[in-house]
């Protein structure tokens, strides 16, 4: 099987990376072994991952991987070199077989060598090695590799380029050949070659650009003859032309796979012995197929001496990235599923052996009382035949004979037919004052007696004189069929019997308490082999399942409502302002709630029908979800939310007001919702196919409806109170402005504006200029106003409130308003002196300071007359050895640094008004541009958004027999709106973090699918498990499930429908508390 890329396989795959990698940033690299690394790379909507298996492969995968816990020390320092660098080349070095990628730019370099035991060497723009995979010691055409050293690229193959095909580089290349197979026959070596190796192997190593596979396929392609010698071709000038020939069509084959931006693959597989050479008629007839064949080989072009073999199955591919990620992960999956199945095996084999253990300890107590009931019964069947063997030997014993020749004499006797002798079997057991004596059984002794009944008087008289009957053949057939019994010689016989009743008791009371604890002790082994399998299981990696492609909207906090309609919320303020710009339209309702941290919730309207109204129940759930995702959750103090629809909602604020990212404007009527319950659910979702769709009654209820009057505004569906927005009335004309209101999730809740004071927020604006009281009217007209805090203003808007007012007529009034004030406002006096008491004050000072204090007018004498011949430089010198210039050139400096941070501050504070402006300005396009859609109703959805805007009906919570389930979606939402989810848990408030809380989920829900009878094999009962929903649910991983969960803790409440629709079948009482996966119907279930 093929393990490793060729150089025709590093081109072509190399350029296909090309395509698919340039211009993508690295998002993160993991480690999947010691010479495995994954890089993930993303840019908005594009997410790759790369699989780079050192000296083997490197290709874009399709499938999710088990990383490593920790990272190692050489993916720590990929990580701080590449992290979120962006790759702006990707090719291969010459004709070798290693593969450059370039970041920033050529800043890093990364080579990915496939040849030998391959490495991953990073480098900067001067090739300098700054780590690697491994070190490389310096050998026989190898230079060292270790960090510091610079990476050499002048010794690959054909680095500067791919020399001409040409008959003289031909014949030079044959000539190689030639000396090399001399070389190598007078070195006495012997080189085991096919016939026809010589040639394809020589000119694969003199002619590198083409592997030995694509020469093979040329020459039959062209029907050159491979056996033939490379001398021969060389002294005929008509086979080299003929072999020109058939290396450029090589290298035409070569410039084709590498045309385009992706290449065809081609897998060569056979067939898995032991299997049908036909499928199936089934359904998965093709994955069947795909299962009976084992992967052999692939390659960029279908090589003609494996086409025309029956003995290979050709699957060819569209893309080569995708044939090798194919190949390799399928050798993968079956790897990684077979030590799945022996650590399986091995743990039942374990178990089968415990249990084959304490059967065989039971079966050997049964037989002891079955043996001891036997040989009481044998000993009560011949009580006159033992009496007597028990007299012989306590006679003999009272007369004093040795132990030894009592043995000797029973033996004798029974030689001579003595039956008292005969059933005494040999040795004696005279140390244990007992004998054991050969007894036949009460049925046997029966047939005896009908045989010496009927027997008749045909005895001879020699035999009748001697007083034995019977030949010795006829007794040892008679002792084989006896019971052997041990008596005690010390006990009567009908006492033995007694001890051997009593033994038959001891037995019996034991097999009793060994089934007992057999049952305690197989069930301990159960669990302690569950738990090597777990742990074994936990170390192994998780057989490959493909990645799953998200849906536009999974990346928001969404779910199904129980009518069937689309409900979204944003995570942060960045997917609130997403939400708005881009998915609310014509027909959809908003909802928010005026908690700290509440979403910005929208429910989609079905597109053709956008004036339908909206149900109350989808409505208490959207409003639901705003109520539950806000601080309400972790306070447990919830109310109620409120919705407006679509066009009630913008981006325009107020003249001087700026609404920063998550922030929106609301005008009209607030309809608000009941409060509600802080009550959420965690559940999985089912996708089927477009054949299965057909199966499931139309569940989104604008579907069903074709003609639905207007919805009127003021009508609230859910019985709600309507708040009026409040309207302020201008102090000059006296009109009455719309009622207007900010929503800012930035913010928390702030106090209310007093609409007596409609410029308050101006007077803050403004730096907090308050009145100057009794101020000359003539300073008026003279007062210079700053034109910093206006700007510090516009950059740093004032908390908006839940209700503005309209600014329409406010620049006119500024001005005054500016001078009267408010009386909220305090007066600045101090800084701002009256202009006609300037002059008088600076001129006192002055006079002060020309009437010296007593003493100094002799001191400045002194002073005067000691420096008279000290020019400048000389004051200047002396300042500086003494040190008193320091302080003044460090008052210089400071003020210098203080200027030029008072310039960076106001070109800083220029560029951010300046691009407030152009935010302000590109707004309030994009309001005027929505605004006029709103009233066309015309879209502008991508074309992938359009054709995924409506994939809800594939979407289902309890899937039909016969359902195709391609796969399971987790999904966290008000509880009401899972009725008809068949996995499903409770979330409430809790102190219990969600990752955690999560796992167990997920843990409880893989138990339930190893319980017996829980899983329906058949896939038809829907109250049970089905083996694909296991499968599913097994590939889930709890850091996929945590992103879904809007809240950081909870509490899990296992209800009766954990392990399925009803707990996947039987087991939990009325109550509904039964286990994950046990049964039950709803009710209080079990806290966790």
């Amino acid at each position: 099987m093929k393990q490793r890329f060729s150089s025709l396989d590093v081109k072509v795959i190399s350029h296909e990376l090309s395509a698919s990698l340039v211009s993508l940033r690295v998002s993160n690299i993991y480690d999947l072994s010691s010479k495995i690394l994954l890089f993930k790379f993303a840019k908005p909507e594009v997410k790759k991952q790369l699989l780079i298996d050192s000296g083997f492969r490197a290709h874009l995968t399709d499938f999710a991987r088990t990383t490593a816990a920790a990272p190692s020390a050489f993916v720590q320092k990929l990580r701080k070199a590449l992290k979120t660098r962006r790759v702006t080349a990707v090719s291969q070095i010459g004709t070798d077989r290693i593969i450059e990628f370039q970041f920033s730019d050529g800043q890093y370099r990364l080579y990915l060598e496939f040849f030998a035991s391959g490495n991953v060497i990073l480098t900067d723009r001067e090739l300098k090695i700054l780590t690697l995979l491994r070190n490389v010691p310096e050998g026989e055409g190898q230079e060292p590799q270790r960090p510091g050293l610079t990476y050499s690229l002048e010794n690959r193959q054909n680095y500067r380029g791919v020399p001409a095909l040409t008959e003289d580089r031909l014949r030079d290349a044959l000539q190689a050949t030639v000396r090399k197979a001399a070389v190598s026959a007078a070195g006495g070596k012997k080189i085991k070659k096919k016939p026809g190796d010589e040639l394809r192997k020589g000119l694969a190593t003199t002619i590198p650009e083409f592997p030995p596979i694509l020469i093979d396929h040329v020459m039959k392609v062209t029907g050159f003859d491979s056996t033939v010698q490379p001398s021969a071709v060389l002294e005929n000038e008509g086979l080299l032309g003929h072999l020109l020939q058939s290396l450029q069509e090589a290298r035409r084959i070569v410039q084709e796979v590498t045309s385009s931006d992706s290449s065809k693959g081609y897998i060569l597989a056979k067939k898995r012995p032991g299997t049908e050479t036909e499928p199936s008629n089934s359904q998965d007839a093709e994955q069947q197929q795909k299962d009976n064949l084992l992967y052999e080989d692939f390659h960029p072009f279908l090589p003609r001496q494996f086409g025309e073999d029956p003995a290979y199955t050709v699957l060819p591919f569209d893309n080569f990235n995708k044939m090798v990620d194919e190949f390799f992960s399928s050798v993968e999956g079956q790897r990684l599923e077979s030590r799945l199945t022996e650590r399986e095996a091995d743990a039942k084999r374990k178990l089968d052996s415990t249990k084959a253990e304490h059967a065989k300890r039971i079966e050997g107590l049964q037989a002891v009382q079955q043996l001891n009931i036997r040989k009481a019964n044998a000993i009560e069947a011949n009580i006159e035949r033992v009496q007597e063997a028990m007299d012989a030997v306590n006679g003999l014993i009272q007369q004093g004979m040795d132990w030894e020749d009592i043995g000797k004499l029973v033996d004798r006797e029974r030689q001579r037919n003595n039956p008292v002798a005969a059933i005494i079997a040999l040795p004696l057991k005279l140390h244990e004052n007992s004998i054991t004596v050969l007894l036949g059984e009460a049925e046997e002794e029966e047939e005896d007696d009908y045989d010496d009944a009927s027997d008749t008087d045909s005895s001879d008289s020699s035999d009748s004189d001697s007083g034995y009957a019977g030949t010795e053949a006829s007794s040892l057939k008679a002792r084989g069929r006896r019971l052997a019994v041990d008596i005690n010689l010390d006990l009567s016989p009908y006492g033995n019997a007694r001890e051997y009743y009593g033994e038959r008791k001891v037995a019996a009371v034991k097999q009793q308490k060994t089934m007992l604890q057999s049952e305690t002790a197989l069930k301990n082994a159960e669990q302690k082999i569950a738990a090597e399998l777990k742990k074994g299981l936990k170390q192994e990696k998780p057989v490959l399942q493909p990645i799953r492609k998200q849906l536009w909207f999974e990346k928001f906090t969404w779910f199904i409502s129980s009518d069937g309609y689309l409900v979204l919320g944003g995570k942060d303020a960045q997917q609130n302002e997403m939400l708005y710009r881009r998915y609310l339209k014509k027909g959809d309702v908003y909802l928010h709630a005026d908690l700290h941290g509440a979403p910005s919730v929208i429910i989609k309207n079905s597109p053709s029908t956008p004036d339908a109204p909206i149900p109350p129940s989808t409505l208490s759930q959207a409003g639901s979800l705003a109520v539950c995702a806000s601080s309400a959750w972790d306070s447990k103090a919830g109310m109620g939310a409120w919705w407006v629809n679509a066009d009630q909602v913008s981006k325009s604020a107020p003249t001087g007001e700026f609404l920063g990212t998550g922030s929106f404007m609301v005008r009209g009527k607030k309809n608000f919702l009941p409060p509600a319950p802080l009550l959420l659910g965690l559940a999985l979702m089912f996708r089927i196919s477009e054949e299965s769709k057909a199966k499931h009654v139309k569940h989104r209820l604008y579907d069903l409806i074709e003609t639905i009057p207007v919805k009127e505004t003021s009508t609230a569906a859910t019985g709600g109170t309507t708040s009026e927005v409040r309207q302020e009335v201008d102090a000059d004309d006296g009109k009455s402005d719309s009622g207007d209101s900010a929503v800012d999730m930035q913010e928390d809740t702030e106090p209310k504006q007093n609409p007596l004071q409609p410029t308050s927020w101006h007077d803050e604006e403004y730096g907090g200029l308050g009145r100057i009281e009794e101020e000359p009217s003539e300073g008026v007209s003279n007062l210079t106003i700053s034109e910093e805090p206006p700007v510090a203003s516009a950059l740093e808007p004032p908390p908006t409130q839940d209700s503005e007012v309209g600014v329409g007529d406010e620049s006119e009034e500024e001005g005054p308003e500016v001078a009267t004030g408010a009386s909220s406002v305090t007066a600045t006096t101090a800084t701002s002196p009256a202009p006609g008491s300037s002059g008088k004050t600076t001129p006192q000072p002055q006079r002060k300071s020309q009437q010296p204090k007593r003493g100094q007018r002799g001191k400045a004498k002194k002073i005067a007359a000691k420096y008279k011949d000290q020019d400048e430089e000389d004051r200047v010198a002396i300042e500086a050895l003494t040190g008193a210039a320091a302080g003044k050139q460090k008052a210089e400096a400071e003020a210098k640094a203080k200027a030029e941070r008072e310039a960076q501050r106001a070109a800083t504070l220029e560029r951010r008004r300046a691009q407030h402006e152009r935010q302000q300005r590109e707004t309030a396009e994009h309001e005027e541009v929505r605004k006029m859609m709103l009233d066309e109703g015309i879209e502008t959805l991508d074309a992938a958004e359009a054709a995924n805007l409506s994939p809800l009906d594939a979407f289902v919570g309890t899937p039909l027999p016969g359902d195709e389930i391609l796969e399971a979606v987790a999904v966290c939402a008000p509880y009401a709106a899972l009725a008809r989810c068949k996995y499903k848990v409770k979330l409430q408030p809790g102190p219990q973090k969600k990752g955690k809380a999560v796992k167990e989920v997920l843990e409880a829900w893989k138990a339930a699918s190893g319980k017996k009878g829980v899983v329906d094999e058949r896939a038809q009962d829907k109250e049970k498990m089905w083996p694909r929903e296991v499968q599913l649910l097994k590939g889930l991983k709890p850091e996929e499930v945590v992103n879904v969960v809007p809240v950081s803790k909870l509490r899990v409440m296992l209800v009766g429908g954990a392990g399925g629709a009803g707990a996947g079948g039987g087991g939990g009482d009325a109550k509904g508390k039964g286990s994950a996966g046990g049964g039950g119907g709803g009710g209080r279930g079990k806290k966790r």
